[in-house]
């Protein structure tokens, strides 16, 4: 048997960990939906209301906000599955269909995220608003929203790292475990790593926002290389199917490059070689 089929928790006894849902789907009397479908569109809302909130504290107003999410959310929609298409090949289902079937086999979060701030742009544009103080407003709410998405990921038992002996290791059933796997019945949570850290990075996000001058898009760059940079933790943790490049993930690679780009992206909107930030003031 190869070496990483050894369960790392039949060397200690676990005392607890945490369950995973026995279905997809969350049912209400007669009435069911799946749970990944439902969290997105929860997350929709959580980002309306977020944005919404940040940008009528900076005098816009919340139509605006609704607008945007018409054509970024479903710009994200076709965004997230065509990187998943395209990086995930071989999981797409084998119909005329498949390319378009959301619902079975996943999507990519960069392709969402960047064709939904695409879409959105687009919107802003038309109206003449300032694109980067929308991007501002909005970095924080996205987060958001990607924290309460990964809750899907939960309830389809995916997305999970490597085995593990943690206390707080996630238990995965037999049928969901990856090939050379099967003997292993605890994993790494990393959609708990992700919640917990996309939630932690919104607060210091806001915060940074009211602490400092910071100049737009400044913000929303720091949400980029903050989310990235984690991201190739995350990378590093995952067992499930992907492309590799040098022996890493292709997403670690796509992570890297992000998060590098948005750090340039965040020092060259600062002017840092001219000036540093400053405290903002009580009148800001």
């Amino acid at each position: 048997m190869a070496r990483h089929n050894r369960d790392p928790s039949s060397a200690v006894h676990q005392f607890a960990s945490i369950p995973s849902p026995s279905s997809g789907d969350i049912s209400i009397g007669p009435f069911s939906a799946h749970a990944y479908g439902l969290m997105y569109v929860l997350a929709v809302l959580a980002a309306i209301f977020v944005s919404t909130r940040r940008w009528e504290a900076r005098g816009g107003h919340r139509y605006l906000v609704q607008e945007v999410a018409l054509v970024g959310f479903p710009a994200g929609l076709i965004g997230g599955r065509l990187y998943f298409d395209i990086t995930s090949s071989g999981d797409v289902p084998d119909h005329w269909w498949g390319p378009f079937a959301i619902w079975d086999g996943g999507m990519g979060l960069w392709g969402g995220i960047a064709l939904g701030v695409i879409g959105g742009i687009f919107v802003l544009r038309r109206r003449g608003i300032n694109v980067a103080e929308f991007l501002d407003a909005a970095a924080p709410a996205l987060l958001v929203a990607q924290a309460i998405g990964r809750v899907g990921n939960w309830f389809n038992q995916e997305l999970f790292g490597k085995p593990t002996s943690l206390p707080w290791g996630l238990k995965i059933d037999p049928d969901n475990r990856p090939p050379g796997y099967e003997s292993s019945s605890t994993f790494q949570p990393t959609f708990l790593y992700e919640i917990l850290w996309d939630l932690s990075l919104a607060a210091v996000l806001i915060w940074l926002g009211r602490r400092f001058r910071i100049r737009p898009p400044g913000i929303f760059a720091l949400y980029v290389a903050g989310y990235s940079f984690f991201r190739m933790w995350i990378e590093l943790l995952r067992i499930d199917e992907a492309h590799h490049i040098l022996g890493m993930r292709l997403n670690f690679w796509v992570a890297l490059i992000v998060f590098l780009s948005a750090s340039t992206w965040f020092a060259w909107s600062q002017s840092w070689l001219r000036r540093p930030l400053r405290p903002a003031t009580a009148t800001d």
